[in-house]
């Protein structure tokens, strides 16, 4: 089997290391020239020296370490990464020398000086005191690439030093290893251990922002979300999960007037009804992959199902009994319009745990489109989609956006969406003057062109003939269904449904 980007850099830094020694022939200060700054002392972000990554590139090979430290301390950053690995990011100890003295520099003037993380795939014990010597206040522990013996270690030398371990996890089994750190620092854990999720899967290099959101609540107190952030709307997504910190990169290395506003929206931020849903969603979805797993011993892709435009009873009820992960219900003046009466009624009927109920509107200031808000600002629906139309912007209810694809150029609005911290879209067949439920299904040759590689939402056209062939061909995460199970707009046909969920086991 062929080695992945991460199996790569940590073979070609053992290399490295065995010709150049733990310092990479660098000079280190025999002692540490700085006082200590706790890292993530409060919550806040924190800003990257980064030249080049294996995904992009170069990014700034030009970079100013000492400039950009500074430009990122004036912009109130909690805290600089120094990445010092030297093949695919082109860093340097040397870098971490100069940024953390330039922070002690900062210090002994009176202004604001951040804490220094050495970033990098550290393997030895020994590794952490080079760190220390050279200024770093806390050092980035990969629980993936380390054994639990070499992981517990290396967080008991930092703790020594009065150093942070940034332990960063991502998958199951990293879950359990940052248990056993904590439980062996025991008192010390709470002040020393600060785990990150990295959006970014280091094997793949892809990123997805649902990751960090699966977990969160798995994490302890301090957590920080790592990879992905490109804008302030990033950056309050991320705050909207509970994280206590961010850690940005490319974004503000290639462009560092953006830091400011990335600390800003961070620390604005709240968490909030938008990041409670994310979290749930991403926490129902993984339950339901394990529990496939468990059930056919084999991983296999099922999605997320969302059945649309509820109007009856029956429908919904058999929809959730089903296996339906949310329901949709129209406040749209289209033929499946449902009323605030009825959504308040059928909420009552539904056992715990209830499917996502959501609210789909086509326009925010319709009486319509503000009595879903309404529902969902009370808690009777879970979320609102908006649907072919601007998210209104508000951290009382939770939403998602919905877009209608019919050309390449409609992508143009989902790349915007993305860049706006939505970290899921709905795609959607678009038919001129038809908001939705029209049966026609996205070309395929346009979602294999233009789709990404974010996780697919889709809807238009879906039903029991062609579903499993969708689903074979897009892998997607969640679809969206309506007039496929239909006799007629709102009126579900139930063997129709039930042979829609068998497909799907």
């Amino acid at each position: 089997m062929s080695e992945d980007i991460l199996q790569k850099i940590v073979r070609m830094r053992r290399e490295d290391i065995q010709r150049l020694g733990l310092s990479f022939g660098v000079e280190i200060p025999e002692k540490r020239r700085r006082g200590h700054v706790e890292f993530l002392g409060t919550p806040g972000a924190i800003l990257e020296v980064k030249r080049a990554s294996p995904s992009k590139g170069d990014i700034a090979p030009d970079l100013n370490p000492v400039g950009l430290a500074t430009t990122y301390a004036e912009a109130h950053a909690q805290a600089i990464s120094v990445l010092t690995e030297g093949n695919f990011f082109k860093g340097s100890l040397r870098d971490l020398i100069a940024v953390a003295d330039a922070m002690e520099e900062r210090a002994q003037k009176g202004l604001h000086a951040c804490a220094v993380l050495r970033k990098d795939f550290l393997l030895f014990e020994d590794e952490i005191d080079i760190a220390y010597r050279c200024g770093a206040d806390a050092v980035l522990l990969i629980a993936r690439i380390l054994t639990d013996e070499q992981l517990v270690k290396m967080a008991k030398r930092a703790q020594s030093f009065d150093m942070q371990a940034f332990v960063e996890v991502r998958e199951t089994d990293d879950l359990r290893k940052l248990k056993l750190v904590t439980e062996a620092l025991g008192d010390a854990a709470a002040k020393t251990i600060v785990a990150g999720v990295n959006s970014r899967d280091l094997a793949t290099f892809h990123t997805d922002p649902l990751v960090p959101a699966s977990i969160r609540n798995k994490l302890p107190a301090k957590a920080v979300f790592e990879s992905g952030i490109h804008s302030g709307a990033d950056a309050a997504y991320a705050r909207s999960l509970g994280f206590t910190g961010i850690l940005v990169g490319e974004a503000v290395a290639k462009n560092p007037p953006l830091a400011k506003d990335v600390v800003s929206s961070f620390e604005s931020g709240r968490e909030n009804a938008q990041g409670k849903f994310w979290k749930e969603f991403a926490e129902r979805r993984d339950a339901k992959r394990a529990e496939i797993v468990e059930a056919a011993n084999v991983a296999k892709n099922v999605p997320m199902v969302k059945i649309c435009g509820i109007t009856r009873e029956e429908d919904g009820l058999l929809a959730a009994e089903l296996g339906a992960d949310l329901l949709g219900f129209v406040f749209s003046k289209t033929k499946r319009l449902t009323t605030e009466e009825f959504v308040r009624g059928f909420a009552t009927k539904l056992r715990a745990p209830r499917p996502f109920l959501v609210g789909v509107i086509t326009e925010t200031d319709s009486v319509e489109g503000q009595t879903a808000i309404k529902l969902a600002r009370e808690g009777v629906l879970d979320a609102v989609q908006f649907h072919g139309i601007a998210a209104e912007q508000n951290n009382e209810y939770a939403h998602y956006c919905a877009v209608r694809v019919g050309d390449a150029a409609d992508f143009d609005k989902v790349e915007a969406l993305r860049k706006n911290g939505e970290p899921r879209i709905l795609l959607d067949a678009k038919v001129e003057g038809i908001p939705g439920g029209t049966g026609k299904q996205i070309p395929e040759s346009l979602l294999r062109e233009r789709a990404g590689d974010i996780p697919l939402w889709l809807a238009g056209g879906i039903n029991p003939d062609n579903v499993s062939e969708l689903v074979s061909k897009f892998s997607p995460e969640l679809i969206d269904v309506s007039s496929g199970i239909e006799d007629a707009p709102g009126i579900k046909n139930h063997e129709k449904m039930r042979e829609l969920f068998a497909k799907l086991r």
